[in-house]
């Protein structure tokens, strides 16, 4: 890379970072205010997070890297699974939009399956998420996987200790079989303490805008803290094989967590920069019979600021 497109890189990042602490600022401005006993908790907990201006360079540098790891996936057309599992209120959801914010959509996608239906209960326990595995070129993200079975449905009775036992026989093989045919599997906890999930609880029941992320599950879990660490504990015990690890990532600080998670996950994929064909915009061709047309007012969206 030359001076000049350094010098380039370097504007596009600075003029970036201006443009994303623009959009955080008016997001903090319009968030309700919490409690004030909420929110004085919420800063004396976290008081040595780093700094906005610091995560917002770093995520941006992370950002442009997950740019030139897609690149890679399509032109060396590989297929790449990352599981993302973790308690309720974990930072899981946080980290994948940050991955995917500047992202191709029709390269990287995320699956968040809802609860199985009566037809899919009935079926292998496997196959609902098969069809939502990678092609040639794709980055699937699955926010929440097959490992609901080792976790909420183990814990809230939704499966027998029968259909429990069978899964941990068959994930070991069946993530094998995954990586033999040529998918890079990743698979992500994120690990937060009973009390930074209790006080991230209260900050969604008293904000307007997060409540629709409470569900009664949620609320159960807090009840059962003691019965999902055990459950797993023994995940990790019997599914962390070498064909895909299991990386635990520490998540009560959210912006460490988002910049740890994706500056690791770029670690255990070997990208490389790939060849690009240099971009030219191309002169637009000009009539001059054509009379561009006046659309009637009513098309168009009212001017209100």
């Amino acid at each position: 890379m030359n001076d000049q497109q350094s010098r380039s890189g370097m504007d596009w990042l600075e003029a970036e970072l201006a443009d994303t602490l623009d959009e955080d600022y008016e997001l903090e401005l319009s968030e309700p205010a919490l409690s004030e006993a909420i929110a004085k908790i919420y800063k004396e907990r976290h008081r040595a997070t780093i700094d906005r201006v610091t995560y917002f360079r770093e995520l941006l540098r992370l950002q442009s890297e997950l740019i030139k790891l897609q690149d890679w996936v399509v032109h060396t057309r590989s297929k790449v699974v990352v599981i993302f599992e973790g308690r309720d209120s974990a930072g899981k959801g946080g980290v994948i939009k940050r991955i995917t914010q500047r992202l191709n959509p029709r390269v990287v996608r995320t699956v968040a399956l809802p609860a199985p239906t009566e037809r899919e209960r009935s079926q292998w326990y496997f196959q609902r998420y098969v069809p939502h595995l990678p092609a040639a070129g794709e980055i699937v993200l699955f926010d929440r996987s097959w490992y609901n079975r080792a976790g909420v449905e183990r814990v809230m009775g939704f499966a027998t200790p029968a259909q429990v036992e069978e899964f941990f026989r068959d994930v070991p093989e069946f993530e094998r079989m995954l990586v033999r045919s040529g998918i890079r599997l990743v698979k992500y906890w994120f690990s937060i303490t009973d009390e930074e999930q209790q006080l991230r609880f209260l900050m969604r029941i008293h904000d307007p805008l997060k409540q629709w992320k409470l569900s009664p599950m949620d609320l159960q879990s807090r009840v059962r803290w003691e019965d999902y660490t055990k459950a797993k504990e023994e995940m990790f015990a019997r599914t962390n094989i070498p064909e895909a690890h299991w990386y635990i990532v520490e998540g009560n600080d959210k912006k460490r967590a988002r910049l740890n998670c994706m500056a690791h996950l770029l670690s255990v994929i070997p990208y490389e920069d790939v060849p690009h064909q240099e971009i030219t915009l191309p002169d637009r061709v000009f009539n001059p019979d054509y009379e561009r047309k006046v659309l009637p007012q009513e098309l168009y969206v009212p001017q209100k600021w």
